[in-house]
């Protein structure tokens, strides 16, 4: 058969794609498919090596031997403190089982990953960089199903479905969580609270009446900022996101990131308007529009507990403590600072939470990374980070005492208590929407009365960004 036949060179490019893609096939079934479709063993053999030499990138799912190894490879996005205490859980792995674990950071997972994984060279396991792309690599069989050697018995006793949910796709878990940080929480001081008379509010309203009380006092109840380089905006998609999950709960939540009603839909006005009750509240935040758009989020955290305080409350994620802890050296969690869960909005989606999830998932089978997962999974490994503070594990085996402070167990007990979890919705978006949306969201912050304008538009790019 000549080999530039039309049908045979079609067959040649399935067989190729599907060999980068999935992993459906290993290096002896690709030579037999190409002999079958009319090369030699030589020209075969050269495909192959063209496509990335052989199948080392795709899991061993079969009950036969598994591969013994010295080392695995991870690739992570993480940096400074969080790769430090990620590098702690590694380190007590090694001593555990004495399997070395190479890290390697990169500051743009996503395509170094998808690179590596096209070119048939894979890392043993690597970090996340939003749960569709997991979702994704699931779909195409890129990862090593956990379910078919964890005792899932065990983890369905330490772990509740809702974390198993987000570990899973079809059914079958592959991956694990090391780290979780909540996004409802609002901070404020302790201190101030109580030499103004002021109480921690439950629920919208009563956040809304103590808004108003210091702002009629002549005092600024709001730091905001949303700067933040590359990905400005994001923290006002927080808000939005926190409210959307606390107003309309997570059915009609997965139906808008997923697309299944439009940007133009009351509920994502209805959100949109209530952020709009804090960013245009009269005498709210201190230079409002412009402050807010100009002001890096991180330096935002810093005005409730300046001396004396320029704002009272301030909404951003657990990690905000570090901050703190950083810019006031000796400053005093449950004394100095503190928070308070977001408020409820409607009754029936009480301790609806937000968050971030962490995800690791194996891209090969062998000892290493079957070891290696079970541990991260484990009571021993789960307690390890949030020893090393900014984390929570929702591994309900690990005691609250392992948490370094007062204020971080509550965080940890926020999240596990949770009847509601949520990543936070723009991480669910498709990468090119999740950019939409924060630029929707520094139009509105800039124009609100252009509100209507802005959904259609984020609608429009909807409609063109979402797979068909």
């Amino acid at each position: 058969m000549n080999i530039y036949d039309r049908r045979a060179r079609k067959e040649l490019d399935q067989l190729v794609e599907e060999y980068l893609t999935t992993s459906n096939i290993n290096r002896r079934q690709f030579l037999q498919r190409a002999t079958a479709a009319g090369l030699s063993l030589s020209a075969a053999t050269a495909l192959l090596a063209a496509c990335g030499g052989t199948s080392t990138g795709t899991v061993n799912t079969s009950s036969g031997n598994v591969p013994k190894v010295s080392s695995i490879d991870v690739l992570t996005q993480l940096s400074g403190a969080e790769l430090a205490a990620f590098n702690a859980i590694n380190t007590a792995f090694t001593k555990k089982t004495g399997i070395k674990v190479n890290v390697e950071p990169t500051s743009d997972l996503r395509a170094v990953l998808s690179t590596r994984v096209r070119g048939n060279n894979p890392p043993d396991v690597a970090g996340m960089s939003s749960v569709p792309e997991f979702q994704q690599y699931a779909a195409q069989g890129k990862l090593l199903q956990l379910d078919k050697f964890f005792n899932m018995s065990q983890m369905e006793q330490q772990y509740s479905r809702i974390w198993l949910d987000v570990s899973s796709y079809n059914g079958h878990l592959y991956a694990v969580i090391p780290r979780v940080n909540t996004k409802s929480t609002v901070w404020y001081s302790p201190k101030q609270f109580k030499a103004n008379g002021y109480t921690p509010p439950k629920t919208w309203d009563e956040m809304i009446a103590l808004s108003n009380r210091i702002a009629s006092s002549g005092k600024y109840p709001w730091s905001l900022g949303v700067e933040g380089g590359s990905s400005t905006g994001w923290p006002a998609a927080d808000w939005v996101d926190q409210i959307y999950l606390s107003l309309n709960g997570p059915d009609l939540s997965q139906q808008w990131v997923n697309h299944k009603i439009p940007w133009t839909h009351p509920s994502v006005k209805q959100a949109f308007q209530l952020f709009g009750e804090i960013v245009n509240g009269k005498h709210y935040i201190s230079g409002a529009p412009q402050s807010i758009l100009a002001t890096n989020f991180q330096d935002a955290a810093y005005l409730p507990f300046e001396n004396p305080p320029k704002a009272y409350m301030y909404f951003l994620g657990d990690f905000t403590a570090s901050f703190l802890k950083t810019q006031f050296p000796g400053i005093q969690p449950g004394v100095d600072f503190d928070f308070f869960p977001f408020p409820t909005i409607t009754p029936q989606y009480a301790n609806a939470v937000t968050g971030i999830v962490n995800i690791l998932s194996a891209f090969r089978d062998n000892d290493g990374t079957r070891q290696y997962m079970e541990f991260l999974a484990s009571p021993e490994g789960q307690s390890i980070w949030p020893k090393q503070g900014g984390a929570v594990s929702v591994n309900n085996q690990v005691p609250l005492s392992v948490y370094p402070d007062p204020v971080s167990r509550r965080t940890a007990e926020l999240l596990l208590n949770a009847k509601y979890f949520s990543v936070g919705q723009d991480d669910l978006l498709p990468s090119a929407m999740e950019q939409e949306y924060w630029k929707g969201l520094l139009a509105y912050i800039q124009n609100p009365s252009q509100l209507d304008s802005i959904l259609r538009s984020l609608e429009d790019a909807a409609s063109r960004l979402y797979p068909s």
